[in-house]
């Protein structure tokens, strides 16, 4: 009897299969991890990895129906995010 069995579908992607899955470049996705402003990830010993599920949240942020729509979140560039001024 042949028992075909499934590969396991991964929980967690590499810096450049998460990039792939999201259509970004693995070089952008670095920069927004220095600049604290992509998707989530976990560092397991020296490797850098990013469960699917944080990276389709993140995604998520940025969904909008029509270019007025404000959205309920926002993907900001991989670039510094300038703080808040403090309003007294």
């Amino acid at each position: 009897m042949d028992h075909v069995v499934a590969a396991p579908t991964p929980r967690y992607l590499k810096t450049p299969d998460a990039a792939v899955h999201l259509g970004l470049s693995a070089r952008t996705l670095e920069k927004h991890r220095c600049f604290g402003t992509g998707p989530v990830f976990r560092k397991l010993g020296g490797r850098i990895v990013y469960a699917i599920d944080d990276l389709e949240a993140w995604a998520a942020l940025g969904t909008r129906r029509s270019t007025s729509d404000p959205g309920s979140g926002t993907v900001h560039p991989a670039k510094r995010i300038a703080p808040t001024p403090v309003r007294r």
